[in-house]
């Protein structure tokens, strides 16, 4: 469901009211953090602590506009919902480790 190379792009969805509190408080617009997605270094992890065995959430971590977005998205209906976003420093170490990434 997350797009790379050669894949389909998914499609995504969020609501307008966390958007507009996301972009104050964070100053990132959902519709840039879907950017982190078409990262073809991006990591997935699980958010284990705001899943529950209702919804599973997750975190996409990928180079954006020259840094390292940490977005929180979920799953609904086949589309990618995001949650929040976000340039966390702990996003920007996970995504370093990941793709072995030494500054």
């Amino acid at each position: 469901m997350v797009a790379t190379c050669g894949r389909p792009t998914p499609s995504f969805e969020w609501d307008a009211r966390k958007d507009a509190e996301n972009q104050d408080k964070h100053g990132v617009p959902f519709i840039l953090a879907q950017h982190a997605f078409a990262d073809p270094y991006r990591v997935i992890a699980a958010d284990t602590r705001h899943s529950s065995a209702k919804e599973q959430r997750y975190f996409c971590f990928g180079r954006v506009a020259g840094g390292v977005l940490t977005v929180r998205f979920t799953h609904r209906a086949g589309v990618v919902r995001i949650l929040g976003a976000g340039y966390r420093r702990k996003g920007k170490a996970i995504y370093e480790r990941e793709n072995q990434i030494h500054e």
